[in-house]
């Protein structure tokens, strides 16, 4: 693995890496609430955010070059405390959530000025850092009900992130609303759950719980609790049809929060998913065989063909890219359904490249609408004359999306079809076919519109995007081609996460 920063770092603060990661945003978030000065609350969230994303890296380090590292909290050693692990499944999560939110921060400096009054920037920037330490915790924590605390702790912060969109549009209050009965339903389901398996195991860490499960395989309430567990996150990761929360969160989200979220929050809840149904549950057992056969793989291929044609119809193209999200977490689950560890590696190939790919769309459509002020595709007619920097970086992204080679998008894609065609599964090679074509249509529209329409009285106002906005946008729109070249960083992550599914190799 070419990351070698661990070595870089004091013994000290190596020893405590793993709490290192979500701690240093949760504590000086309280700090940036009391900063009086916005500018010196979004100073700390970045230092915060970077020096996560630095413990991030050097755990992926130690990972990857060495072994899993297990951390107890307050020296109570595991299963009775709680404990924070790492392996090549989660520590990948945690890189990929520290720099796109390092990217997302720098791209919050200039979207805030126009979207969140002044008084307000300083909460906003807490929140956010919150939801972040959230995230972080999601895909750290070896502890079942741990991770239920963090999953609320980061989507109580969203709630309060989608909802100040209503300071522009008072729809995202309604919004907001939606997206906290469905993320609060989500959660319930997950907790209830969980508490089904501590009844059945009588603990709450993974690992512990993985190794009682295959005595209790018969148990209905080990079937209950993973019925309720895979129904809770599925609602999160906005799984077909538990998405409904998603388009207009989405779209009535200040701008710097949909480029977050879109890129974070449905990745950490889908690994949540695949940590539960490969870690502590087995794709061995019988009844779960079932489950990803019979339910997971057909959402799937509903959610891929279903999402993309809701995409193609709508007018806002921030809504557009919602609906085309809830496709893409459908290529994902299409790997996890595969139930194979060449599945499994090229479902959470896409996961990253969807990240890419959909940070820099949203970083893109949120530079024009700075000047614009609207993402409806009529109103982008020739945008791409005024604002041509913005606007090729998101053709970049949007070529990724549908997957033409030499893109990111087009290696995940081929990853998928590969696996899905090895067990017997051409039916998911067309339905995955036919999503790329739609996705075409719709990605086509945006593109007709900005590049090759005639601006009207409208679009004259349209000027570049800041200088701090182009440098994410750029950043995430050349690593689009860059692993379309050589994707070989990200190929070894997710082939490490899925040896960890699959530490026998293939069933």
């Amino acid at each position: 693995m070419p990351i070698e920063i661990a070595s870089l770092l004091p013994d000290g603060i190596v020893r405590h890496l793993p709490v290192l990661v979500p701690a240093i945003p949760m504590l000086l978030a309280p700090v940036a609430a009391a900063m009086p000065n916005w500018r010196v609350a979004w100073a700390l969230a970045l230092f915060s955010i970077l020096c996560s994303g630095i413990c991030a890296l050097g755990l992926v380090d130690l990972v990857f070059n060495g072994e899993p590292i297990s951390y107890a909290l307050g020296g109570w050693a595991p299963p009775l405390g709680i404990e924070f692990a790492v392996d090549k499944m989660n520590a990948p999560i945690l890189l990929l959530v520290s720099v796109i939110g390092t990217l997302a921060t720098l791209y919050a400096m200039p979207t805030m000025v126009k979207e969140i009054p002044e008084e307000k920037r300083s909460l906003f920037l807490t929140a956010y850092m919150l939801c972040f330490a959230g995230l972080l915790g999601v895909a750290i924590t070896g502890d079942a009900f741990n991770l239920f605390v963090f999953l609320e702790i980061s989507s109580i912060s969203t709630y309060v992130l989608v909802a100040l969109g209503g300071l522009k549009d008072r729809r995202a209050y309604h919004a907001a609303f939606n997206y906290l009965i469905m993320g609060s339903l989500g959660a319930t389901f997950y907790v209830i759950g969980i508490g089904f398996l501590y009844a059945a195991t009588g603990t709450l860490n993974m690992a512990d719980i993985a190794s009682r499960i295959p005595e209790l395989s018969d148990s209905r309430t080990v079937h209950a609790a993973f019925a309720f567990i895979v129904v809770g996150l599925a609602l999160k990761a906005a799984v077909f049809p538990l998405h409904q929360w998603l388009p207009n969160a989405y779209a009535y989200a200040p701008g710097f929060v949909t480029v977050f979220l879109s890129a974070t929050a449905t990745k950490v809840a889908f690994y949540a998913l695949v940590r539960l149904l490969f870690s502590v549950y087995s794709p061995e057992l019988d009844f779960q065989q079932v489950i990803f056969t019979w339910v997971l793989a057909p959402l799937a291929a509903i959610a891929a063909i279903a999402c993309s044609f809701q995409a193609v119809f709508q007018t806002d193209i921030k809504r557009m890219l919602a609906y085309s999200s809830v496709a893409q977490v459908g290529y994902m689950l299409f790997g996890l359904s595969l139930a194979t560890e060449a599945g499994l590696s090229a479902g959470l190939f896409h996961l990253f490249n969807h990240a890419m790919m959909k940070a820099s769309l949203f970083m893109a459509i949120g530079g024009v609408l700075l000047s614009l002020g609207s993402s409806q595709l009529k109103d982008f007619a020739g945008v791409a004359r005024k604002a041509p920097w913005t606007l090729t970086a998101l053709a970049i992204a949007a070529l990724s999306l549908v997957g033409v080679p030499l893109t990111a998008g087009f290696l995940s894609k081929v990853a998928l079809f590969k696996a899905a065609l090895v067990e017997g599964w051409w039916w998911a090679v067309v339905v995955l076919a036919i999503s790329s074509v739609l996705a075409v249509l719709y990605v086509g529209r945006i593109l007709e519109s900005a590049f090759f329409k005639t601006p009207g009285p409208a679009q004259m106002n349209v000027k570049e995007a800041p200088v701090l906005l182009l440098i994410p946008l750029w950043i995430l729109a050349l690593a689009n081609i860059y692993f379309g070249l050589d994707a070989s960083l990200i190929t070894t992550m997710t082939d490490g996460a899925a040896s960890v599914a699959f530490p026998g190799g293939q069933p």
